[in-house]
C-alpha cells in the first residue's frame, strides 16, 4: 500500500501495524493473540457506528457512537481515516494514533480496512499492511456461520465483500494465510519483529548505543 506521505520515524517513534482482512479470516482473533504475547504493542481502538455483539465492550473492541456524533468529529478532523463498511461507518482517531506514537518503543496496531490503510499511508507512509487471508472460500463461509450473530442475508453479503477486499492484498506488505491458527500467529509475530529490525527502528530505540558507536543514517543512495 505505497503512497506518498510523511514518514513514521521523522515525527513519531515506534512502528504502525495495520492488520486488513476480510470478515471472517480471523483477523480479530489473531490480532488478541499478538496483543497478549505482545506487550510493546498498543492497540487502536477504532470508533463505529453499528451496535456492539454480545461478546464486545466499550473502549475495549469499539467507542460505539452515534451517526450524528461521528459526523460531527469528522468535520472537526479527528479521524485518521473513516469508511463505511456493511452499512456501518468505522473511524480511527488521529489524535490517539499520535499520542500512542509519541511514546518510544511503543507500536501501534490498527485492525483496519484496505480503504483506511491507504488513507493512514497518507500520513504514516512507512506504515505496514499485513493482509490476512482465509485458506479457501468455504472456510471462510463455515467461520462466518459459526459466529451465529449474523442472519444468512448478512453472511451473503459479508461472502461477496470479501472477493472485492481480497482483491487489494496486493498492496500490502506482507500475506498471512490463517488456515493453522498457531502458524498464522507466528508469522504474524515474524513480521513485527523483522520490522522491528529495521535500521530506523533499531536507531530509535537504541539511540545512545548507535551515537557511541558512530553509526548514522546513510546520506547516499548507497545500500547493501
Amino acid at each position: 500500500m505505497t503512497s506518498a506521505g510523511i514518514g513514521i520515524h521523522e515525527k513519531y517513534f515506534g512502528n504502525i501495524f495495520m492488520v486488513i482482512a476480510p470478515s471472517g479470516a480471523g483477523k480479530s482473533t489473531l490480532v488478541s493473540a499478538l496483543l497478549a504475547q505482545d506487550s510493546q504493542i498498543s492497540l487502536s481502538v477504532s470508533c463505529t457506528t453499528r451496535p456492539p455483539r454480545s461478546n464486545e465492550k466499550e473502549g475495549i473492541n469499539y467507542y460505539f457512537i452515534s451517526i450524528e456524533e461521528f459526523q460531527c468529529r469528522k468535520k472537526s478532523g479527528e479521524f485518521l481515516e473513516s469508511a463505511k463498511v456493511h452499512g456501518n461507518y468505522y473511524a480511527t482517531s488521529r489524535l490517539l494514533i499520535e499520542e500512542h506514537m509519541r511514546k518510544k518503543g511503543k507500536d501501534v496496531l490498527l485492525e483496519i480496512d484496505w480503504q483506511g490503510a491507504l488513507q493512514v499511508r497518507k500520513h504514516f507512509a512507512n506504515a505496514i499492511g499485513i493482509f490476512i487471508l482465509p485458506p479457501s472460500i468455504d472456510a471462510l463461509e463455515k467461520r462466518l456461520k459459526s459466529r451465529g450473530t449474523d442472519e444468512c442475508s448478512v453472511i451473503n453479503r459479508r461472502l461477496l465483500a470479501a472477493g472485492r477486499e481480497m482483491a487489494h492484498a496486493p498492496e500490502a506488505d506482507f500475506i498471512v494465510i490463517n488456515e493453522d491458527f498457531q502458524r498464522a500467529l507466528s508469522d504474524l509475530q515474524a513480521v513485527v519483529t523483522s520490522t522491528r529490525l529495521h535500521f530506523d527502528s533499531q536507531r530509535e530505540r537504541h539511540e545512545k548505543l548507535f551515537i557511541e558507536l558512530g553509526i548514522h543514517s546513510l546520506t547516499s543512495e548507497t545500500n547493501f
